[in-house]
């Protein structure tokens, strides 16, 4: 599901075959990962024909997939109504898309490749736009993927790495960010021997700080809404509740 933002034309183009360009089957990474989502929203970015999308969908998630294709997104509809799933599709240029404000418990960016003015805007908003707890699953062509000409961009500058992860989305914990090889099979236009980046990224449950008003309501509000993770030693209302005793 590579995706360059040269024009809705060429994407429209390429998806207007009946064969899926990029197979219907869910990329690999995000197939073993996707429970790493605990939540149920999801947004897939650059989803063109919809195989992540209607992969996650039958696994119920409630999942929204943006294009700038048109073509591509009927045919994830179609795909949709062929595995009995709903899909929620939006036509639109990630290059100026707002992805919302602590709107998803997942995010999914499978081989999206975009110029870098358009990937720095989208990543600026992950953090945010993701819940607390929400996870970022990744998968993209890393710059070596030029050498064995598998798929991907034919610009280096599009591709991603792991120093470009780490510098774009500073408001994530990575809990896995590698570079490496593997083998691709992804319809057409992926298939064969990849250099790929792959990265699952949390946005962190901490969210207050402690309250200077220790002993107020508002203080013990913030304490239960961060699950108790908000705590001072100075603080009666942080005490941790003892356990009945017999337990560990």
């Amino acid at each position: 599901m590579q995706k360059i933002q040269t024009g809705q034309d060429m994407w429209d183009t390429r998806y207007s075959s009946n064969d899926y360009a990029y197979g219907k089957e869910p990329n690999e990474f995000l197939a073993q990962h996707y429970s790493k989502i605990r939540g149920s929203k999801v947004l897939c970015l650059a989803e063109g024909e919809g195989r992540n999308a209607v992969f996650l969908a039958s696994k119920g998630y409630d999942v929204t997939a943006v294009d700038l294709s048109a073509v591509g997104l009927e045919k994830a509809k179609k795909l949709a109504v062929e595995k009995q799933v709903a899909l929620t599709c939006i036509q639109a240029d990630l290059a100026t898309f707002q992805l919302g404000e602590n709107q998803w418990d997942g995010i999914v960016s499978i081989f999206c490749h975009l110029p870098e003015d358009a990937r720095h805007h989208l990543h600026q908003q992950m953090s945010s736009a993701l819940k607390r707890g929400g996870v970022l699953l990744l998968e993209a062509y890393s710059p070596r993927q030029l050498a064995f000409g598998t798929g991907g961009p034919q610009d280096e500058r599009m591709m991603l790495t792991v120093e470009r992860l780490t510098n774009e989305i500073t408001d994530l914990e990575f809990e896995h960010l590698q570079e490496l090889e593997r083998k691709v099979v992804e319809g057409t236009y992926h298939t064969g021997h990849a250099s790929v980046v792959q990265a699952i990224a949390t946005k962190t449950l901490r969210t207050y700080q402690v309250s200077s008003n220790r002993e107020t309501g508002i203080h013990k509000m913030r304490f239960i809404e961060s699950s108790g993770g908000e705590t001072d030693p100075n603080c009666r209302v942080c005490q941790p509740t003892p356990k009945p005793r017999g337990e560990d």
